[in-house]
């Protein structure tokens, strides 16, 4: 069984120490003493700022750390403390900083030519930080490779062996980088723009993390060409569940979440069709919930969050969120945020973007 990334309220607060504590008004210390977990993700305020905020389980901001622009995707690594922000594409900043204390954060930069496509890891021991990026003008998925002892200095980069990654994940050795190739060809000079929708070629890829040679590769099935693989993460066993976003016509039904292990196909859910129809084709953001094996999607496009159990593949829940956002293990299912201020049972005055990450 593989042990969760996730650090608890009480452990939180310990590594924290008094410094920090002292630092938060009596309202957040109040909702830090009455959760279970702590969440960061990125928001943007009310005036129209960009921050990374700590949250409760309940939804209460505990603390905010400034941005230079809109995030996307977080990291976090266990073994360190640290939590990565990573820039929406095609943003080229990434911004890491310590969720327990008041430390100055380093903010780091993809290189000339690359940008990066919102995501990343750590290795298991929190040497390293993987960034997937995008080589615009050799039209080429990368994995930048960043030393996490030396205030994260880019050492090298590996390919994805397909187009477009998005998000990725590190197996519970770190033997293994795990890429979701999106297929979808862009350029910042197109900014947000897609490309290529009548050629995509979307992939999950498995990467040997000591040297950068491919593994696996699994190529979806030429009927689903337009499914672009998005977003994974690996259950208690090991497996690797993804997500998917489609791009083809509205009126087809393509399946959206499926899973495999090193050495297997592809298997797709046969999600209902319509809970298929509530998600409007696509996937924003996956997350599994080990101890419950439990896997959660969200929809902002659908409004919607479903429940899947991990074991057979039926759905448990489906509920009702507009412009659901960001999901992530919480004590009981999952904890879900929206875009339009919502986070579990509280409402605040921000817009939680696409993606949570327990600390």
């Amino acid at each position: 069984m593989m042990r969760s990334a996730a650090i608890n309220r009480r452990s939180f607060v310990k590594a924290a120490g008094l410094g920090f504590l002292a630092t938060l008004t009596p309202r957040s210390l109040m909702a830090l003493e009455r959760t279970d977990a702590v969440y960061a993700s990125g928001i943007r305020a009310a005036d129209g700022s960009f921050a990374i905020a700590t949250v409760t389980e309940r939804g209460e901001i505990v603390d905010q750390m400034t941005l230079p622009a809109r995030a996307h995707g977080m990291a976090f690594s266990a073994s360190t403390g640290k939590t990565v922000a990573f820039a929406r594409r095609p943003g080229t900043f990434a911004m890491i900083f310590d969720p327990r204390n008041k430390g100055e954060p380093v903010a780091i930069s993809s290189p000339e030519g690359r940008h990066f496509y919102g995501h990343g890891a750590f290795s298991p021991d929190g040497r390293l930080l993987y960034a997937s990026e995008n080589d615009f003008d050799g039209n080429r998925g990368m994995i930048g490779l960043y030393d996490a002892t030396d205030r994260f200095t880019r050492i090298g980069e590996f390919e994805t062996y397909g187009i477009g990654p998005h998000d990725m994940t590190v197996s519970e050795d770190g033997r293994l980088l795990i890429v979701a190739n999106g297929g979808i060809e862009t350029h910042p000079d197109f900014g947000r723009t897609k490309l290529n929708l009548g050629e995509m070629q979307p992939s999950l890829a498995l990467i040997d993390a000591a040297t950068g040679a491919l593994v696996e590769k699994h190529v979806l099935p030429a009927e689903w060409a337009e499914l672009s693989t998005r977003h994974v993460d690996l259950d208690g066993e090991g497996r690797i569940w993804f997500a998917c976003q489609y791009e083809g016509h509205r009126k087809n039904l393509p399946p959206l979440v499926g899973h495999f292990a090193k050495g297997e196909n592809l298997s797709f859910i046969e999600l209902p069709e319509e809970t298929t129809r509530r998600l409007a084709n696509y996937v924003g953001a996956i997350a599994v919930n080990r101890s419950e094996g439990l896997v959660g999607i969200t929809s902002p496009k659908g409004g919607a969050s479903v429940t899947i159990d991990a074991r057979t593949g039926k759905v448990l829940a489906e509920a009702t969120i507009p412009d659901a956002a960001g999901i992530a293990p919480a004590k009981s299912g999952f904890a879900v945020s929206s875009y339009d201020g919502d986070f579990l049972s509280t409402r605040s005055d921000v817009a939680w973007d696409q993606h949570i990450v327990r600390i």
